[in-house]
């Protein structure tokens, strides 16, 4: 008799994205007449920079071509990329991370998911809440929670994220082993300081424990004294691993490609207490389920660092920062008490409400679609997250719209 993994039964009937989606084709079947905005999942709708493009046709052509032509790549990325990343989003920011440090893969919502393969299934885990639920999920999966009682899950560690502290959770209260930290923040909008985010690195080193730090929002940041990596602080190379995506950066939600940063003296420990390097087992993971990103995909990612990409991209992020900053004045302008909207591109909204009753209140009346902040944990009930990635043209109607539905 074939058995399933139990733990999968512990988890929420949908993932939260997916429930949305289901939620907006019955509206959208019901109202056919009515354009629905979509201001909720975190999807790009600019197109890649000229830059990416130029480099993706040219490494197409090269496919074409029997010289030319390439078969299997490096699973851990191609050298050329690798060395680009290495040089311009650490070494140029006073950060220590070489290239055979850094594993390029398809997406950092695979890598942050799979990284707790490796470790022990009675590991302490320690997320922040509200959180982006892959980090939850991927270790209920594992079976590292029991059951879910009142919104939470028996055995994990809560960080309560509130506007009471700034949305910056307070260091845990109980001994952990594995903690998960995402800056600029998904879904608060919240950004660390380099002092607050120097606690989480000594904390982890004197508990001997890890953190998995999420930077897909880096490039949002525009406040200079702010880390864009955590290894921007001292000591955190052996403490921390983190993940980037050029999914927001260069808008490569549909092309797929990322990486994860696994330097090569950062450590865990063996059940005897004897510190094992994570580089070692994260390449041997990587290489073995994971085939590599192709080439032309690569080559357009390399091209984010040229000159031309380089100013391109800035231009992306600038263009979706503009729309986060209309959406923050609107929301604030009309009583809301606001997060995020500068150095990120998603506003935290507290509506004073069940949040999947406001987030059906803007569908309905504004056919406007955002993110119920109870999809994010127990602390994001009574939040929405409007997410600035769309036209500034449809923002602006969408802000329109919300406001005469609210009158």
């Amino acid at each position: 008799m074939i058995r399933i993994n139990e733990n999968y039964l512990k988890l929420q009937a949908s993932y939260l994205f997916s429930d949305i989606a289901k939620r907006v084709q019955a509206f959208q079947a019901g109202n056919p007449e009515t354009e629905v905005i979509k201001l909720g999942i975190g999807d790009v709708t600019m197109p890649l920079p000229d830059a990416c493009i130029a480099a993706f046709h040219s490494a197409v052509d090269e496919m074409a071509d029997q010289k030319t032509f390439r078969g299997y790549g490096p699973e851990q990325g191609f050298d050329f990329l690798r060395e680009k990343i290495a040089e311009n989003d650490f070494k140029s920011r006073g950060a220590d991370i070489n290239a055979d440090e850094i594993f390029v893969s398809d997406g950092a919502k695979c890598d942050t998911g799979n990284f707790q393969e490796i470790f022990a299934t009675d590991a302490v885990v320690a997320i922040p809440d509200p959180v982006y639920p892959v980090y939850l999920d991927t270790n209920v999966m594992a079976g590292r929670t029991g059951e879910h009682n009142d919104g939470r899950f028996q055995g994990m560690v809560y960080l309560d994220s509130t506007r009471e502290n700034n949305f910056i959770p307070e260091l845990p209260s109980v001994p952990v082993d594995l903690i998960y930290l995402c800056f600029p923040n998904n879904p608060t909008g919240a950004s660390v300081t380099k002092e607050e985010l120097a606690r989480w690195v000594d904390y982890a080193k004197k508990e001997n424990a890890l953190i998995l730090f999420d930077a897909a929002y880096e490039s949002f940041i525009r406040d200079e004294s702010l880390p864009k990596s955590i290894y921007e602080i001292e000591g955190a190379r052996e403490v921390a691993i983190e993940f980037r995506s050029f999914s927001k950066t260069a808008g490569f939600t549909g092309t797929r490609c990322a990486y994860t940063v696994v330097p090569k003296n950062c450590r865990a420990f063996d059940a005897s207490g004897n510190p094992v390097m994570l580089h070692e087992l994260w390449s041997r993971r990587h290489t073995t389920k994971f085939n590599g990103v192709s080439y032309p995909v690569q080559r357009a990612a390399e091209a984010v660092y040229s000159e031309q990409g380089s100013a391109e991209i800035k231009g992306l992020s600038d263009y979706y920062l503009i729309n986060a900053a209309l959406i923050l004045e609107k929301m604030s302008a009309a009583g809301f008490e606001c997060s995020g909207g500068k150095n990120s591109p998603y506003i935290w909204i507290w509506g004073n409400m069940d949040s999947w009753k406001f987030f059906d209140l803007l569908m309905q009346k504004a056919g406007v679609v955002v993110t119920p902040g109870a999809g994010f944990g127990k602390c994001g009930e009574g939040y929405i997250r409007i997410s600035a990635f769309n036209s500034f043209e449809n923002v602006q109607k969408a802000m329109e719209r919300i406001a005469q539905a609210l009158k």
